[in-house]
């Protein structure tokens, strides 16, 4: 499962990186460690431009609330969605006949960029007590990962023409591999580069087989450390939970 996660990237950094078009307001980007569900992410996408169709789709940095919300969900109040359970994840080897996510899965998927993610592991400590202990997983080199995911666009259709459109997301997960499945069964789907054109193509559905599960070379540059329990609480946000956790003393360093 991913229902955490780190990022510390901002829109115009990314967009520089990927040659890509900043499409966000730039508004709510700071550096976040504890990236929850329902909070507003960023996502990279490749899209037509809706005044030139006939161009080439090129690369595009977009904001979405991570929590997809299906096109044909029904408004609460004008211009808001009925609240349900946040769908911030979707199986990959499920999401193409799940009512949910099989429209995205056709023409509407994405990568979800991350400097790592959270899973809470049950261990015993001194006293012999049952505790959730927090570990983040991210590449050894400290670079960025790419999680695929799916999106969607969702319209008030009782506003007709004027319902604002709200963008949504979800990342894909698959069965862990390698190390990782020390701390769960389930890992978010990663996406190597050189994938993504096959991936990102607005005119045509991904391979199958780019939602199997992969093979455990995929994530062999993925290391995964305990972190403070400070990460437990959303309230939390800062470097400090990304800090690593002595096994002698308990204690914790920044790293």
């Amino acid at each position: 499962m991913c229902g955490r996660y780190a990022t510390t990237t901002n829109p115009a950094t990314l967009a520089v990186e990927l040659d890509a078009i900043d499409e966000t307001d730039d508004k709510g980007f700071d550096p976040n460690y504890n990236v929850a569900p329902t909070n507003r992410v960023l996502t990279v996408v490749e899209r037509h431009d809706r005044d030139h169709p006939e161009d080439p789709a090129a690369l595009r940095v977009r904001a979405m609330r991570w929590g997809l919300i299906p096109t044909w969900t029904k408004a609460a109040e004008p211009g808001v969605p009925v609240k349900g359970k946040p769908l911030f994840n979707a199986r990959a080897d499920k999401a193409a006949t799940t009512a949910s996510f099989r429209d995205a899965v056709k023409k509407r998927r994405c990568l979800v960029p991350m400097d790592g993610w959270y899973e809470w592991v049950t261990e015993t400590d001194g006293l012999g007590k049952a505790v959730k202990k927090p570990y983040f997983m991210a590449r050894a080199d400290g670079g960025r990962l790419y999680m695929a995911g799916l999106w969607s666009v969702w319209r008030d259709r009782e506003q007709g023409g004027d319902a604002k459109p709200l963008l949504s997301c979800t990342i894909l997960t698959t069965d862990a591999v390698g190390d990782l499945t020390k701390v769960h069964d389930r890992m978010p789907l990663p996406m190597p580069r050189e994938h993504w054109a096959a991936w990102l193509d607005p005119d045509h559905p991904a391979p199958e087989e780019l939602l199997e599960t992969p093979g455990a070379e995929a994530v062999s540059d993925i290391v995964l450390r305990e972190v403070p329990s400070l990460v437990n609480s959303v309230k939390n946000n800062g470097p400090e939970l990304l800090s690593k956790v002595t096994e002698q003393s308990g204690q914790i360093t920044l790293i």
